[in-house]
């Protein structure tokens, strides 16, 4: 398809425009001068070495690999959904354990402390089943077996 403005610029621009509004159909459009000076439009390049002004690029060649780039790009996502789940997962289980671990921290603190009063009577239960009151000895075992957990679960206080 090739048109030649014959002098007539309203002519010119309107061939111009229906081309222009053809839109996605042409793939490029070239604007040259031909020998006798006439402005030459078309959706073809010139021939021979006349200077040519490309109006309307040529659409990118398809890409190839385009599917596979989206497959790729869908596995990512859905294995940082996966990442990000299992992170959450493992920081609700951290703060469960450091929840239990402060309840089990104040839990030994509260019984060093009874442990250490000389004027309570504190009892157990024996293997029969009977209560018995704790003698100093074992109040002392006791506290000791508690203050050395305290220390290795490294208990604040």
């Amino acid at each position: 398809m090739s048109l030649i403005s014959s002098g007539k610029p309203f002519a010119a621009l309107c061939a111009l425009g229906v081309v222009l509004a053809a839109g996605p159909a042409a793939a490029a459009l070239y604007k040259w001068t031909d020998a006798s000076g006439r402005v030459v439009y078309s959706d073809q390049p010139p021939p021979g070495e006349t200077k040519v002004e490309t109006l309307k690029a040529p659409p990118p060649a398809s890409n190839p690999n385009a599917t596979k780039e989206m497959a790729n790009k869908d596995l990512e996502f859905k294995q940082r959904q996966v990442e990000r789940i299992d992170a959450e997962k493992l920081a609700a289980t951290e703060r469960q354990s450091a929840k239990q671990k402060a309840d089990n921290c104040a839990l030994v603190q509260g019984q060093l402390k009874q442990l250490g009063e000389e004027n309570v009577i504190l009892v157990k239960v024996k293997e029969n089943g009977e209560r018995a009151e704790m003698n100093a000895a074992e109040r002392r075992a006791e506290r000791d077996r508690l203050a050395k957990w305290f220390k290795d679960s490294k208990c604040p206080g």
